[in-house]
């Protein structure tokens, strides 16, 4: 783990960008609102632009050397909430830290933005995810709505609150 950087993108990371988060929904196809289909469509300007951070959308890469390992993003919707999305970790890094490294980083820049609520929706079937995110501090609230890549799936909403 020593050896593993997180950092938000650089206009510069696009190629990782896309290659982890195509990677992201080729392994994991019902956990993510957007399919691989749609994401494969995307132009390289289009990567480009997505890999350059704004307080709206920031997207954070894990890094094993050159190797991009892991993604998570912070994105603020239009309603003002922001949310954590996109997360994922390579199956060979699992359990190491990374994906707490991930979450760690999009929390911090949430409340770097003055949010100091962090949303997301997980699939309760997503067993690992939701136990994964409760150890986060983020906790089940009684909404749920339909995953949009795979409307059939209920997803539920968690958030996490700065501690005061």
């Amino acid at each position: 783990m020593n050896n593993i950087l997180i950092r938000p993108t650089i206009a510069s990371d696009w190629p990782a960008l896309k290659a982890t988060r195509l990677a992201a929904l080729l392994d994991a196809p019902t956990a993510f609102g957007a399919c691989h289909a749609s994401a494969a469509g995307f132009s390289d300007a289009d990567w480009q632009q997505r890999a350059v951070s704004t307080p709206q959308r920031t997207f954070f890469l894990a890094f094993d050397g050159e190797q991009a390992i892991g993604l998570a993003a912070q994105v603020v919707a239009g309603n003002g909430e922001c949310h954590l999305i996109a997360m994922w970790v390579h199956p060979e890094y699992r359990g190491l830290a990374v994906a707490q490294g991930l979450v760690d980083a999009v929390k911090q820049c949430a409340v770097n933005n003055g949010r100091a609520r962090l949303v997301l929706d997980v699939a309760p079937e997503n067993a690992r995810a939701a136990a994964f995110y409760r150890k986060q501090g983020f906790v089940f609230l009684p909404e749920w709505e339909p995953l949009e890549s795979h409307p059939h799936i209920q997803v539920q909403k968690m958030e996490w609150r700065e501690p005061a």
